[in-house]
């Protein structure tokens, strides 16, 4: 039996354990892992999410009994102390020695401390593994228990604002201190990272570039980082998350060639100056560099594997940096080489402050290759972006369109990932190629999606590539002449067009007679709410008629907010309000203390109503003329409207009217997805019709009619379906347009999308809705007026009946209120603590 010792229980040390127990022939080798850690290995990219609640069996990358059945041999809490290369054993501090023929290090790296004055005074932190983070959180408590709130992460890269986030969420004030001159220096350009910060500072979060910290102040713990120039700036904890170094004191102990600044040199088979002994992840420098991500550890991991097993995989020469994340709430990414500027580039930028975008891409002067870019505030072409550039594929015409969507509604970078190379990495995180994936299916070996992502692990890391994946797996079946049907869940062998279509036609009018009848089982999270969805969209059922199968919001007709307490939005039609409907607004939330805020949709948001209050307040806004606006519903949200013609001298219609007529027309009205609406006077858009689901405009012969837009993190144009119409024939035509959304979309699928794969596209919805090619139109337009004549305001049901009061309560046994709802004041009105 070949003994093989991995030193390191991290992400890359169990990736090493999980890809060489999917090699045929690992039975004829004994693996021990050694960790110093007292559990088995964390994700470490999510460590953030702790703070949110998960608990360190959440995070765990496998179950607790994975390692025995694949017959691993794990050792928590256990030190590696010394190796000898002579006797080719390990010595740990329990002093325990144990033999190896091939030994591994996968030590990773530690926190970078910056030699600061006064960095070892209580209260200053790193953020690293999860006793770090228990250390932070007993800190927190214990600062906020004597008043105090403010504190500050070191560093400004990636890991400084995960950071950031995680003080935030434990009910602190963060401050970001950041040596470079922007955020996340070696990822962003200065106008990214402009936007960037601008997205976090709107989250009270503070912000402070080109700070050199010269020491700690306080006594015995800290009270504030004096920066150069004697600028003080008062905290009562500190979170250094400045960079790492790497764990490489095994390799010097064991004269292992180390670099200068660290890191156990390796070759491209990830061997050591040593054949026998390996290093692989943040330990191991390879071509000169410590890879801070985790893909190429992934990748380093595979090779060892490989290796190890007389295989010949080596590492590629080069390793490509690029990522995608969320910061805060945030998407941001970069590819490529995102800086590069000399006179044979060009660089095409859109910058959007108002919708916090930032795009640039790095292209040559010919405009025939794509070099690099970054992408804040909206990555959703990262996938593609980074296919074009990884592949050297072709650019469009303008090279501009792949980052701002070709004229006339298109969007996509790229056209089908099937036009991409066999060779093409769809998955970095596990290397995953394009033919891969492909041939998994071709070959026999994988069925489903599911059999793909357990077959290649494709997906099972961050998750990024996701949608290229799907839609390789259901080009590749079609093109065996398969079946391909996107079902709702495993409960149903049907879509949500087939379901709408069954309980239409059998007339079901519950969950259980649609699972008695077509579906297997007790349902789930997922059908259940999609089969609310249609009861809705055929009988106007509201979600007080299906409340057990709803989503919380759904469940409670209000938007749960991140501490527990929700918010009321009432509907304010086209943005109309009198001034009496504002003072009732005004006195519900002084009399139930509610943040207040003016929303994008042009209605009044009241955050913090606690769960028990909600039939109070609704009633006392039924009883002055208002009813639920279905903030929290994929309906109707609303249908913004400029002042038109009636005070505007540049409108050439009343705009307002309209969207009130619009909006009241379809309030209430469920569908797969949010649906928003915006009505412009003129073609100045002051209402931004393009941006939403549907949009008219107010044009010189009638009314101009704009579809399947919408804005968000995903913006898409609205693409013009009609002009100069009246208004009769927009609405009718509009009628037909929603129902028919309503009718054949997928759940959760925004009409922007939607319309992306509806087969034949616009002209095709054309035909359908205006030329009426199915013979449909009537049905449509009966369907859509006999949900219009229905509706029922869902608040006034819940204030009117007794028996539905009774959900809206905290606890089932007792009236008393959640004690563990604090606030803080923040611009003279009440913000969640969170803790």
């Amino acid at each position: 039996m070949i003994k093989v010792i991995v030193v390191g229980n991290g992400m890359v040390g169990y990736k090493f354990c999980e890809k060489f127990v999917a090699k045929s022939g690992q039975e004829n080798f004994q693996i021990t892992v050694f960790g110093e850690e007292p559990r088995r290995a964390y994700d470490r990219v999510h460590l953030s999410e702790y703070f949110a609640g998960k608990s360190a069996d959440d995070l765990s990358m496998s179950t607790s009994n994975w390692y025995a059945d694949n017959n691993i041999i794990l050792n928590t809490s256990e030190l590696i102390t010394d190796i000898s290369r002579e006797h080719k054993t390990i010595h740990t501090h329990l002093e325990n020695t144990h033999s190896y023929d091939y030994l591994v290090l996968a030590t990773g790296s530690s926190a970078f401390v910056p030699p600061i004055e006064g960095v070892d005074k209580e209260g200053v932190f790193v953020y690293r593994t999860i006793e770090d983070l228990d250390a932070i959180m007993a800190y927190a408590k214990k600062i906020k228990q004597n008043g105090s709130t403010e504190a500050a992460v070191l560093g400004g890269g990636l890991l400084g604002l995960e950071a950031a986030k995680a003080v935030r969420d434990l009910g602190l004030n963060p401050h970001v201190v950041e040596f470079a001159p922007r955020l996340m220096p070696r990822q962003l350009d200065k106008g990214a990272s402009d936007m960037l910060q601008s997205k976090i500072e709107e989250l009270n979060i503070g912000i402070h570039l080109n700070k050199s910290t010269q020491f700690i102040a306080g006594e015995d713990a800290i009270t504030g980082m004096m920066f150069e120039g004697e600028k003080l700036l008062k905290v009562d904890m500190l979170v250094i998350s400045a960079g790492i170094k790497p764990r490489d004191e095994l390799g010097r102990v064991a004269g292992l060639e180390v670099g200068v600044r660290g890191g156990i040199v390796v070759n491209n088979k990830m061997q050591t100056t040593d054949p026998s002994i390996y290093a692989i992840g943040e330990v191991a420098l390879y071509n000169h560099m410590i890879y801070g991500l985790v893909a190429p550890g992934y990748e380093m991991a595979d090779v060892a594997v490989d290796q190890i097993m007389q295989g010949d995989k080596q590492m590629r020469d080069t390793i490509d940096m690029s990522t995608q994340l969320k910061l805060i709430g945030v998407e941001v990414a970069s590819f490529g080489d995102p800086f590069i500027e000399n006179e044979d580039v060009t660089a095409i930028v859109y910058e959007n402050k108002f919708s916090g975008i930032y795009k640039r891409i790095n292209v040559t002067k010919d405009g025939k290759t794509l070099l690099g870019g970054i992408l804040v505030g909206d990555s959703s072409d990262y996938n593609s972006l980074f296919q074009i550039y990884s592949n050297a594929m072709k650019l469009p015409k303008n090279p501009e369109d792949l980052i701002l969507g070709s004229r006339g509604g298109g969007s996509s970078a790229m056209g089908s990932a099937m036009d991409l190379p066999d060779t093409a990495v769809i998955c970095s995180c596990e290397n995953v190629t394009k033919g891969s994936i492909c041939c998994s299916i071709t070959e026999g070996s994988c069925e489903t999606l599911s059999d793909v992502v357990k077959s290649t692990k494709a997906t099972s890391g961050c998750g990024g590539c996701k949608p290229m994946v799907v839609d390789l797996v259901k080009a590749t079946q079609k093109s065996l002449g398969k079946e391909v049907k996107d079902v709702v869940c495993e409960h149903f062998a049907y879509n949500r067009q087939e379901l709408y279509d069954i309980v239409k036609i059998n007339k079901f009018t519950n969950h259980n007679e649609v699972l008695g009848t077509v579906g297997v089982g007790d349902g789930c999270e997922i059908c259940k709410p999609v089969l609310s969805s249609i009861f809705s969209s055929i009988y106007n059922d509201t979600a007080n008629k299906h409340v057990e199968a709803q989503d919380s919001n759904d469940r409670f007709l209000a938007n749960i907010q991140r501490n527990g307490t929700y918010s009321v939005v009432p509907r304010v039609a086209g943005g109309e309000i009198s001034a009496e409907k504002l003072i009732v607004l005004g006195e519900v939330a002084l009399k139930y203390n509610l943040y207040t805020k003016i929303t994008g949709g042009q209605r009044i948001d009241l955050f913090g109503a606690e769960l028990n209050d909600l039939p109070e307040i609704w009633k006392i806004l039924i009883d002055n003329g208002f009813e639920s606006g279905h903030a929290y519903g994929k309906s109707l949200r609303t249908v913004k409207s400029c002042v038109g013609n009636t005070w505007c001298r540049y409108g050439m219609d009343d705009s307002t009217t309209f969207a009130i007529e619009l909006e009241n027309r379809y309030k209430g009205l469920r569908s797969p997805h949010k649906i928003k609406g915006g009505v412009s006077g003129c073609i100045r858009e002051c209402a931004e019709a393009r941006g939403k689901d549907f949009g008219v405009i107010a044009v010189d012969g009638g009314w101009n009619l704009y579809i399947c837009g919408n804005g968000g993190a995903n913006p898409k144009h609205a693409v013009l379906f009609v002009e100069q119409v009246d208004k009769e024939t927009c609405l009718k035509y509009l009628d037909r347009f929603l129902m028919f959304y309503i009718r054949t979309a997928g759940p959760l699928v925004r009409t922007s999308t939607w319309l992306e794969k509806l087969e034949g596209g616009l002209d095709y919805l054309k035909e359908v809705v205006i030329e009426d090619s199915l013979g449909i139109a009537n049905t449509l337009d009966i369907e859509m007026q006999g949900l219009v004549d229905t509706y029922e305001c869902e608040w006034t049901q819940v204030v009117e009946d007794p028996e539905m009061q009774k959900r809206f309560s905290h606890f089932i046994n007792t009236d008393e209120r959640d004690e563990n709802i604090v606030f803080v004041p923040m611009r003279d009105q009440k913000m969640p603590r969170l803790w």
